[in-house]
């Protein structure tokens, strides 16, 4: 599955059902260890916006995750910060509640984008064809 992919399944993740977090690590699972099941519980906390705080987005929580484990939690904070800025740059920021501003009838930011842009900037970031 190529990148474009991996972002469209999130996409259909997110449509039936998963919060964004659970989306964004799902589609991304074979860069962990875990299985897609056990990635699916350890992101439920983590949808709209940290545990619906409307704090950091929930895609951008599940793409940084995973940076952690690809990356066997070491020097995880360069890619995780790199991952932060080039998402706040295509969507125009990192909290949900930002993002789901309205303006001029729509969101900055749709979650579907929001999912989609995540695992994007997942794989220019970390090298996933």
């Amino acid at each position: 599955m190529d990148l474009k992919e991996r972002a469209e399944k999130a996409v259909e993740l997110k449509a039936t059902g998963y919060n964004c977090a659970q989306a964004v690590s799902i589609a991304l699972a074979d860069e962990t260890g875990l299985t897609e099941e056990q990635l699916r519980q350890i992101a439920a906390g983590f949808g709209a916006g940290m545990g619906n705080l409307e704090a950091t987005c929930g895609a951008l929580v599940g793409a940084v995750m995973i940076a952690g484990m690809k990356t066997e939690g070491k020097g995880t904070i360069k890619p995780a910060r790199m991952i932060q800025e080039t998402f706040k740059e295509r969507c125009g920021a990192i909290k949900c509640k930002d993002l789901k501003t309205i303006t001029d009838g729509k969101p900055l930011c749709s979650c579907e984008d929001c999912v989609r842009n995540a695992v994007l900037v997942y794989g220019e970031i970390l090298g996933l064809k």
